[in-house]
């Protein structure tokens, strides 16, 4: 079973592959290294989540994120709406580059980021000197998890620790935004 854990100790985790829970701007993520497949799968897995989907990355910068991105395929008229979201509660689609992995994308030649403004996420990313993968501590179907106890209760057995800290106060999931459109995929 899980155990709430400090920051330091979840970095070690996920250095060594495991699959965490952590405080979000308004609910619970599970992350583990976007680069580790098998953490993936065991994400995907705990979750219940098919790979084809794909997942979001989060970043205590956007230079974090630039492995992942195809920063020149960002039309010019889009950049400063999406830069200066960030750090923020909002998540953008970019065209995905080359380097990342299928089991981030799934089916899509894009990826969701988004520079987070939580100072949990930001500290496990500037640790860690990489993106983690962020998706809500919830099985797919299930409501997203806002308590602590009830991440520990429902997947406890599936990750190695929960990462101490407060959401951060957002009422919803971070709404995802299409950047090539600035179409809203998620409000």
């Amino acid at each position: 079973m899980a155990e709430i854990v400090s920051t330091q100790a979840a970095v070690e985790l996920i250095q060594a592959g495991e699959v965490i829970a952590y405080p979000t701007e308004a609910v619970f993520g599970l992350g583990c290294d976007p680069q580790n497949e098998a953490a993936v799968m065991r994400l995907l897995e705990i979750k219940k989540r098919p790979v084809e989907k794909g997942l979001i990355l989060i970043a205590a910068d956007y230079s974090q994120l630039l492995p992942f991105v195809d920063d020149g395929a960002i039309p010019l008229e889009r950049r400063a709406e999406i830069f200066s979201s960030w750090p923020g509660h909002i998540s953008w689609v970019l065209p995905a580059s080359a380097q990342a992995p299928a089991w981030i994308t799934g089916q899509h030649s894009s990826i969701a980021v988004r520079v987070s403004s939580h100072p949990v996420v930001r500290e496990l990313c500037q640790t860690l000197a990489m993106p983690l993968v962020s998706t809500s501590a919830n099985r797919a179907g299930d409501p997203a998890l806002t308590d602590s106890a009830e991440v520990l209760r429902q997947l406890g057995d599936g990750i190695a620790a929960l990462v101490a800290g407060d959401l951060g106060g957002a009422a919803q999931p971070s709404p995802i935004r299409d950047a090539m459109s600035g179409q809203v995929l998620r409000s």
